[in-house]
């Protein structure tokens, strides 16, 4: 690897001393041939694992076709893409774009639209302490991340943040304010923590907007593609929300973001609005629509909830009664264990153990590993986890190596 001070990249990241030249369903490897089990996914990415067979294919079948040609004319494959999207999540139009920040920005501009058609001359979006949204301006505003915003300033306005759970805050604001035109929420807050709200807090929203006229906007970024064990995480609430934006596993690793919506939302944009050069082009509609088949196929929404049962039980038996840990959340594949302090140093150790997750929200471990996991890979992705959470709750001497396990190769 190259050292930062001297790469040619900005160093607007914190890179682990590890790089990796290929990929196989749940492991990467390095340059010198070492495996590593993958945890993280991309970040949520890699639903169906590094290199599936059949996105490969897929993909070269259309390199070899047609890349790209705008938004100009008519694209089909987007055209399908949207229909499929449509039907699992209960939207009725599709916006493709190329990233999930993308996709929450076309979500803040129809929401203002909306509110404008109703005569809102400064239209107010409800959002959530803990958020992550994404990186561009307003996407950041809508973040509940003063860390993320330091040095940004000034950020667009138009938001309104209340406690993340807290249905009743935002009541209080319906009652109050006349200008609240939609809440934007994420169903489980991935960055915030793996924070997963109480099973009346999603209905209480849609109840609360059905009556005020707002638009309920679910950020399912991390939380859709089957990761929670359902199409989308807001569908455990039994409720339809009016947007939805999709983007991370959607393509696999190709990027591809997508803002759908219902009812009127569906309607608020038109000719002109808003855009997007690569968006839903053949390619990144070609990995969409494999990705979606393969769900399917292998019956992975499903999948994805037994075996974040299955790892969870390993992490709840190993950590039930220790005082390091305050609590063990997960939701599918979305996978929290809640340090009593910041671990800041716990995923370089984990590279001892050749596996890979991140912390987030200072003391959180997140895991979001690949819907493909065998069995075997998951309790092996346990196993390793704990290990690297003990030697962090109680370091090990120094230069002590990593406990094998029986039958296992690194």
């Amino acid at each position: 690897m190259s050292d930062t001070a001297h790469s040619s990249l900005m160093p607007t990241y914190r890179r682990l001393p590890v790089a990796f030249e290929r990929g196989e369903g749940a492991w990467l490897f390095d340059a010198a041939g070492e495996r590593y089990l993958d945890g993280l996914s991309g970040i949520a990415v890699c639903g169906l694992g590094h290199a599936p067979p059949a996105l490969a294919q897929a993909l070269a079948a259309q390199a070899r076709t047609l890349l790209h040609c705008s938004n100009l004319y008519g694209i089909p494959l987007a055209e399908t893409l949207a229909a499929r999207l449509c039907e699992l999540t209960g939207m009725r139009r599709a916006f493709f774009c190329n990233s999930g920040t993308e996709a929450n920005e076309a979500a803040i501009k129809l929401a203002r639209r909306h509110g404008h058609a109703r005569g809102v001359a400064e239209p107010q979006i409800v959002v959530f302490e803990g958020a992550f949204h994404g990186r561009t301006l307003a996407a950041l505003a809508a973040t509940g991340n003063a860390a993320a915003q330091a040095g940004f300033e000034p950020l667009p306005t138009g938001f309104l943040r209340v406690p993340f759970g807290d249905a009743e805050a935002v009541a209080t604001l319906a009652a109050t304010r006349q200008d609240v035109v939609a809440v934007l929420v994420e169903p489980v807050q991935g960055e915030g923590g793996i924070r997963i709200p109480d099973a009346g807090f999603l209905p209480a929203l849609r109840r609360l907007c059905d009556a005020h006229g707002w638009l309920l906007m679910c950020d399912e970024i991390q939380t859709g593609m089957g990761r929670s064990g359902r199409w989308l995480a807001s569908q455990h609430g039994g409720i339809v929300p009016d947007v939805v934006t999709l983007a991370k596993a959607l393509g696999n690793g190709v990027p591809i973001g997508a803002c759908l919506a219902a009812g009127a939302a569906a309607e608020t944009l038109g000719p002109g609005s808003h855009g997007s050069t690569f968006g839903g082009n053949p390619l990144a509609c070609r990995a969409a629509l494999t990705v979606l088949e393969q769900i399917e196929a292998q019956e992975l929404t499903a999948r994805a909830a037994v075996l974040g049962g299955r790892i969870a039980g390993h992490l709840h038996a190993a950590f039930a009664d220790h005082p390091g840990v305050v609590e063990i959340r997960h939701l599918g594949l979305l996978i929290g264990v809640e340090l009593a302090h910041p671990a800041p140093s716990l995923p370089t150790r984990a590279l001892a153990e050749r596996v890979l997750l991140n912390v987030t929200a200072e003391r959180v471990v997140r895991l979001l590993p690949p819907l493909t996991l065998t069995d075997a890979e998951a309790d092996e992705l346990a196993h390793r986890v704990i290990r690297s959470i003990e030697g962090v709750l109680a370091p090990t001497a120094a230069g002590a190596a990593p406990t094998a396990v029986p039958g296992v190769a690194r």
